[in-house]
């Protein structure tokens, strides 16, 4: 599950319209969330609570293995609609597969002026961390430059002490300082890396091909433009015989002054398009607009990537589908040209659900599929299943859900060729935090 602060940086990011997913970063965002989840390891506590809309602390502390802790702060300029673990939305602090929006140009804040000045001012988030016993310090800063730029700033600070010879390794200090720059245009999105610690200098870069999205000021043009039988914006030719979708490409360069090295990689992802792109928190649906948020699909959600590194000879491609309303699979095939070293990984993801007479805690986000009963419409979602095995005989078995108030993850890995030691890790993550 997301550490709250994670969800807290989601939702900054969701009420200043900042689209993290349009990042190359992110290009395999889908299939990792079925392929690589990460099961909890050992005994791991977390409480948080926000005492205001713009102020919050974190607690969290490990029992096992060895016992540590640490106490962290947020900050935001911005007020934040941040839930009780006991009425958050579950798949918000789950990793997932998902068909992300269209991508969209950010939209500038809204001006505020009194008295005849302009009285608003950028918004930023402050994340500091403290670790106990190692003295490690952690701190983010983020901040909305322009509506289409935004720059983060993260810190380690870490004493030498602190870590074991063995762990540590040639590299006598783990502080550095990290910046980042995003430039996000909705058609193209370029990041600016440079860490101090390898002096290292980096660039990525995205493009969407097709379309942009809706964005707030047409949403309500929508329905009179189908009335006049004009084509959506985000309304694209369907293939005859595939798949309705887009295609987004993007590729990164980062160089070490220190190190004198370079790297490059280049990926493709291609993903289907939702038949309706309510009720995606970035355009609200009007009372007026006839599109409801669950309707009949005409495709499976899929998202199909590739990846290649020419330099390390590395060749990666992920297949990823939703097969029915509660479940998706994931496969995909790693391979090396130069050793001709391979590994092959499936996953699926299986959601649980129990009946619920609210509708607004029934799940909107999935869409209902053809033939399905009306009656089960009215569930919501309280768990999921993940699994995951490969070539390499790992196989790895996780459950997420709530508990009355607490979010409970609980997972399992095991090692499938080894008879001496057949379980590698095993853990328990238990999470609660509030809003009052």
């Amino acid at each position: 599950m997301h550490p709250f602060a994670s969800y807290v940086l989601r939702s900054y990011y969701k009420a200043t319209g900042w689209n993290e997913d349009n990042l190359y970063a992110n290009l395999t965002r889908s299939s990792n969330a079925i392929l690589d989840f990460t099961v909890p390891r050992g005994l791991h506590f977390s409480v948080s609570k926000s005492p205001n809309s713009i102020f919050r602390t974190t607690y969290s502390m490990t029992a096992m293995p060895s016992l540590s802790g640490s106490v962290g702060y947020i900050f935001t300029s911005c007020d934040l609609n941040v839930k009780s673990s006991g009425n958050v939305p579950f798949k918000d602090m789950i990793e997932r597969f998902k068909v992300y929006d269209q991508p969209r140009r950010p939209e500038a804040k809204e001006e505020e002026w009194l008295a005849g000045e302009r009285t608003d001012t950028r918004d930023y988030l402050l994340y500091g961390r403290f670790y106990l016993p190692t003295g490690r310090l952690d701190a983010l800063y983020s901040t909305r430059v322009s509506p289409t730029l935004q720059m983060m700033v993260a810190a380690i600070s870490d004493p030498p002490s602190a870590v074991s010879p063995d762990i540590r390794g040639r590299k006598q200090d783990l502080s550095n300082v990290m910046v980042n720059i995003q430039h996000d245009v909705g058609k193209w999105c370029t990041e600016y890396t440079w860490s101090a610690e390898d002096q290292m200098w980096g660039v990525r870069m995205l493009h969407n091909f097709g379309k942009l999205g809706l964005s707030s000021e047409v949403v309500d043009d929508s329905t009179s433009s189908r009335r006049r039988g004009l084509k959506r914006v985000d309304e694209e030719d369907a293939v005859e015989g595939g798949l309705k979708g887009r295609v987004s490409v993007g590729a990164e360069l980062y160089f070490s002054a220190k190190e004198r090295s370079a790297g490059v990689s280049t990926g493709i992802r291609f993903t289907t398009l939702p038949d309706a792109t309510p009720p995606s928190f970035q355009v609200p649906v009007p009372s007026s607009s006839p599109l409801q948020p669950r309707s009949t699909p005409s495709q499976p959600p899929t998202t199909i990537t590739a990846l290649f590194n020419p330099m390390l000879g590395h060749i990666s491609g992920a297949y990823t589908a939703r097969v029915s309303q509660d479940l998706a699979l994931s496969s995909r095939f790693d391979f090396n040209v130069y050793s001709f070293e391979s590994e092959w990984t499936m996953g699926a993801e299986w959601w649980l659900r129990r009946p619920t007479g609210s509708s607004l805690e029934s799940d909107s986000e999935t869409p209902v599929l053809q033939n399905q009963p009306p009656n089960t419409q009215q569930t919501a979602v309280n768990g999921v299943v993940k699994a995951r095995a490969s070539t390499n005989n790992d196989v790895s078995l996780m459950w997420e859900g709530r508990l009355k108030n607490m979010l409970v993850s609980l997972g399992v890995v095991s090692d499938l060729s080894s008879r001496a030691k057949p379980i590698k890790a095993l853990g328990l993550e238990v999470a609660y935090f509030s809003s009052e």
